[in-house]
């Protein structure tokens, strides 16, 4: 059994309960469907995962974190809860070098250091629908942005980090592609078309129906702009005021 079956059932039982799913990845069927620009910069065989966060996570994570640890003013509280506990799993993984690349991280150049959704598709854990999955597609010049969709969330759900495991190998890893669950050319279409130009309503979230979805509370949240997030948090009564430095 190679080290990676045993790091991915300990990742598995350290993230799950906390509302966050896992899925393994080689770097190089990440780095073999992107142009070189894009690639990580480990050996093809090197394991990593994509890191997932489930409707739960905002109830068995989020708050759970609010309650206990005091926020930093100037930083997004989710990106702080998260990165919380991406931390306590590299200190818990200290045998290993651990690389945590989360969602919001960029290059000087303002690209990213991961493309989430790529990510996302080549380890099997949502299926990244893009203008090229729609066959003669009706946009002429526009602009269209792909998006991923879980087969039991929907849309319901965050692409919250990658970590790659610098020094294991991970060469007995058998690829599990990722579920199309929207197969058809109109709903392909009808996807996209609500993701790009409507995004803001969510309807897209429930491109299918979904097992489970954000709480009204939950929503709220996302949908507050974030330089106001932390007022809302602190006027539901989930933090105390919090003064700048």
């Amino acid at each position: 059994m190679g080290a990676h079956v045993e790091i991915l059932e300990k990742l598995q039982g350290a993230l799950q309960w906390q509302g966050f799913e896992v899925y393994p990845f080689q770097v190089g069927w990440y780095n073999g469907v992107l142009d070189p620009v894009f690639h990580l910069s480990f050996p093809s065989d090197t394991l990593a995962v994509v890191v997932l966060s489930a409707p739960s996570m905002f109830e068995k994570a989020f708050k759970p974190f609010l309650a206990q640890h005091e926020l930093q003013s100037l930083r997004d509280p989710i990106d702080q809860c998260v990165s919380y506990h991406m931390v306590q799993v590299k200190e818990r993984f200290s045998a290993y070098d651990i690389d945590i690349i989360y969602d919001y991280e960029l290059h000087p150049n303002r690209r990213p250091k991961v493309l989430m959704q790529t990510a996302a598709h080549v380890s099997g854990a949502a299926y990244y629908y893009q203008r090229k999955d729609v066959e003669q597609d009706p946009w002429g010049a526009k602009k269209m942005f792909g998006v991923c969709v879980h087969p039991r969330f929907g849309g319901w759900f965050a692409i919250r980090a990658v970590l790659v495991f610098t020094d294991v190998q991970a060469l007995g890893l058998e690829q599990t592609l990722p579920i199309d669950c929207v197969p058809s050319r109109e709903d392909r279409i009808s996807l996209l078309e609500s993701f790009n130009f409507n995004w803001k309503d969510g309807k897209y979230r429930d491109v299918l129906p979904a097992e489970e979805k954000y709480s009204a509370e939950q929503t709220l949240y996302f949908a507050t702009p974030p330089a106001e997030r932390l007022t809302l948090l602190t006027l539901s009564g989930q933090i105390q005021p919090i003064h700048p430095c």
